[in-house]
């Protein structure tokens, strides 16, 4: 688990959160912005095509696209989400991730 130090961001200054992670040609790439005992919060750059394959978390999570669009399959249902947009992947429910081109999408996690 990260410390809440090497996971942070700048503090009091204003973010372009999708320029804070770049993509990477065939790859997930993803940067912790904040990391602690009630959560975390990351980013990530998905290039065409790439996916996270169906798993669990333990604990609630908030997906934000931030650009592009992506597929998640939350409980077997898949959801078309496009910059903008925002979804709650609930604890204990498989899910997954495919970007439909390249997708840039925040993850917050609260472990509570």
């Amino acid at each position: 688990m990260m410390s809440e130090k090497t996971a942070r961001c700048p503090a009091a200054e204003v973010l372009q959160l999708g320029d804070l992670v770049e993509y990477g040609d065939g790859a997930v790439v993803s940067r912790a912005l904040l990391a602690g005992k009630a959560g975390s919060i990351t980013l990530f750059a998905f290039d065409a095509d790439q996916e996270l394959s169906e798993h669990t978390a333990p604990f609630d999570a908030l997906v934000q696209v931030i650009d592009g669009d992506g597929q998640f399959t939350i409980g077997g249902t898949p959801h078309r989400l496009r910059a903008g947009e925002a979804i709650l992947l609930p604890a204990d429910v498989p899910h997954a991730v495919r970007a439909e081109g390249r997708l840039k999408m925040l993850l917050t996690m609260l472990r509570s």
